[in-house]
């Protein structure tokens, strides 16, 4: 497919935006791309970010005297405000208490809840042959929610074909 801005050279980068509610996409070549400002996939994101979470935390946290650092990486919470960025794993217990309202409005939960790997059940040898095979498809099925959540088709067919094999 041919750049949509200088029409001659062939597309290898496909740009979609949304706009105050208007979206938009483009096929651009490298030089169009470029020239438009969509070489890199994350331009000035850590300022961005950084100016984001800064402003809630300012907005949603006390202001905090200098006093106070990580025992490991040396940061004060005016570091993490200004940057956006919390300097290490030990800053999460350092400044739990200021951080955990952002987080909170942030993410709007605290706590992970999101997908889990799939578990291979292991056959049994106590199991009879039908308790084997019921797991087995157990595991073939979650295998291929997967592999389509993946948008791995190959896969996602050859367990399709395996399944279909051990409910015949």
């Amino acid at each position: 497919m041919l750049c949509q801005h200088c029409q001659k050279n062939e597309a290898t980068t496909h740009v979609k935006t949304m706009i105050n509610g208007e979206y938009a996409e483009y096929r651009l070549c490298p030089e169009c791309a470029h020239e438009m400002g969509y070489d890199s996939m994350f331009p000035d994101f850590t300022a961005d970010f950084g100016g984001l979470l800064g402003s809630f935390l300012s907005a949603a946290l006390p202001a905090r005297s200098g006093a106070t650092h990580c025992k490991l990486c040396g940061s004060t919470m005016n570091d993490i405000k200004k940057t956006g960025k919390v300097g290490c794993s030990e800053c999460y217990d350092t400044f739990f208490s200021e951080l955990m309202p952002t987080i909170r409005n942030v993410h709007g939960n605290t706590e992970h809840i999101g997908k889990r790997p799939v578990i291979e059940y292991e056959t049994v040898e106590d199991d009879k042959p039908e308790q084997q095979e019921d797991k087995k498809l157990e595991s073939l099925k979650a295998e291929l929610k997967q592999a389509i959540e993946d948008e791995n088709f190959e896969r996602a067919a050859e367990l399709r074909d395996k399944i279909k094999e051990l409910e015949a």
